[in-house]
Order: structure tokens, then sequence, then C-alpha cells
């Protein structure tokens, strides 16, 4: 699947718990939220709005 990065709503830095919203893809007109796997801080982010993604791709490290 390839999406769009509509919205990064995260930043390196930022705490997170599990299942925070980091950022929002778009794809075939549907909303995408990515979602964090576990508590922790965002080490860094690997997208950018309006960059396109493809499965697999690396979005954020949370640590």
């Amino acid at each position: 699947m390839v999406a769009n990065v509509w919205k990064v709503v995260a930043a390196a830095g930022d705490a997170v718990d599990d299942g925070d919203t980091l950022v929002i893809l778009e794809s075939m007109k549907m909303e995408i939220p990515v979602l964090a796997e576990s508590a922790g801080t965002v080490a860094s982010m690997h997208v950018n709005e309006g960059d396109v993604v493809q499965e697999g791709d690396l979005i954020a490290i949370v640590e």
C-alpha cells in the first residue's frame, strides 16, 4: 500500500503513550493513523508531511 503523510502529530523528543498517534497517512481518501506500539520518547521521525511511504518504511523510532 502506498500512502501520503498527511499530518505529522509527534516530534522528536515528545513523550508518547502506547496507542498515541504519531502520524496520519492518507490513501485513497482514507485517513490512517500510525500509532505508537509502546510508551516512550520519540527518538526520531523519519517522515515529513507530504512524503510518500510504502508498507515497511520506517516512520519513527520510539525508545
